[in-house]
Order: structure tokens, then sequence, then C-alpha cells
């Protein structure tokens, strides 16, 4: 059995609904994943499975949510030693250890493309910072400035799916899949 860690897109519905993490770990179970549990209600699940193509767990999972909660949500899944590799890999350890909450990493289902990366230079702030690690963006993002340009930035049109994470919530999931290792 491997240790997977799923991060979901989005947890909104629609209107007012959003998905409950109890529903989450059920769907999770009917697909025949063992362990399934949750960190936050932001759509983090951390589950077993046979070891198994990446890309058919993340399609098995998304459509999975389809059919259960009706909305299409694109959900990105990395192995535990990747999650591990990646929680290792951050590059502002000094202002994660101050301002956990605004340290962030985007998590992509592909690396970002390079080009559009460095374009993302343009909407740093001065008291920001950004740059990619194996294909995924980390940001420390600014604390004076509650709506960061860069945030808006990072979207799927330019930099392709991946969903964000703050340095808490990573760190947190690595202590999850490390204690399953």
């Amino acid at each position: 059995m491997q240790t997977y860690v799923a991060l979901l897109y989005s947890i909104i519905l629609g209107e007012g609904r959003r998905v409950v993490m109890a529903d989450l770990k059920a769907m999770a179970e009917q697909l025949g994943l063992k362990n399934p549990r949750t960190l936050v209600a932001t759509g983090n699940l951390v589950f077993e499975a046979p070891a198994t193509d990446i890309a058919d767990l993340e399609q098995r999972l998304e459509a999975a949510f389809e059919k259960t909660f009706g909305r299409h949500v694109d959900i990105i899944v990395r192995n535990a030693q990747n999650w591990l590799t990646l929680a290792a890999g951050n590059p502002f350890p000094a202002e994660s250890a101050l301002v956990g909450d605004q340290v962030a990493v985007r998590v992509m289902r592909e690396p970002a493309p390079v080009d559009a990366v460095a374009a993302l230079q343009a909407y740093v702030a001065e008291d920001e910072k950004v740059v990619s690690v194996s294909g995924d963006i980390w940001v420390v993002f600014s604390r004076a400035r509650p709506s960061s340009r860069l945030l808006a930035a990072t979207n799927h049109k330019r930099m392709g799916i991946g969903t964000s994470r703050n340095w808490n919530t990573v760190r947190r999931l690595a202590e999850m899949v490390d204690s399953r290792q």
C-alpha cells in the first residue's frame, strides 16, 4: 500500500454549499481507498491505496467527486514521497517559520511553464517573493496587502491546473504522511 495526498481545487459546490469532509471521506471509501482522513475543511485528503498511476487516480477521484457532489473539481494527487520532497524543498524556510500562513505553494498537475513563472515577476510586490521548485510555484505573500496581484496571476489559464496550500497545511500534511511511512 502507498500513501497519497489529494488536494481539491475547490470545495464550493454552489452558493452556500460546501463539501463536508465526512462526505469526502465516505466518497474515498466507496472508491476502495483505505484509511481516508482529512486535514482542515479545505479539501485535503490523505489515504492509502495500492501503488498506481497518479493520473489514473486523479481521474478516478474527479469522476467520483462529480458523481457524488454534482460538480467537476480538479484534484491533484501526490504520493507520500513526492509530498515529503515538496515540503522539504520549501525555498522560504525563514519566512515559513515566521508567517506560515503567508507562504504558499501552488501544487501543479504538470510543471508550471518556465516562461509563465518568469512572467509572474511583473506581479510581485516589494515585500513578496515567487520561485518555481520542481514545477510547483512557491510564493511569499505580502502581509500588508490583503489582495495580492500575484495570487490572481497564478491562475489556471496562465499556469495550468494546480491548487494552492499555505505552508501550515503543507507541513501538517507532511506530518500526516510521514507518520504512515
